[in-house]
């Protein structure tokens, strides 16, 4: 159990922190996301913060536990936060965001059964 907690923890950190990454240089991926949902690009950097706590606090929760679970925990409830705003905006692409959410939901699944 220990591996698969590892791994999940780690994608999803590596993942939401090249995410985070992305909207703080301000790349162009997130500010096409942005104006798919009608959401104003003063909101990407604020995103990104959230993003990089969160993959911060992956990382963190290998030697806290709690910080990791609250972590993981806030990235689903950021990710299900992103699906409104898309289905709020008739944007149904959802492949990229599926990713982000399942691995996300994966990481607080396997922190919940090994810790």
């Amino acid at each position: 159990m220990h591996v698969a907690y590892l791994a999940t923890t780690l994608l999803a950190a590596a993942l939401t922190g090249s995410a985070a990454v992305a909207n703080l240089i301000g790349h162009s991926y997130p500010k096409a996301q942005a104006d798919l949902v009608h959401v104003d690009h003063k909101w990407i950097v604020p995103f990104g913060l959230l993003l990089g706590a969160g993959a911060a606090g992956l990382l963190a929760g290998i030697a806290v536990p709690t910080l990791g679970l609250l972590a993981a925990a806030g990235l689903v409830l950021y990710f299900l936060g992103a699906l409104a705003a898309h289905l709020r905006a008739r944007a149904l692409s959802l492949a990229p965001w599926s990713l982000y959410f399942l691995t996300c939901t994966a990481a607080l699944v396997t922190t919940l059964l090994y810790r």
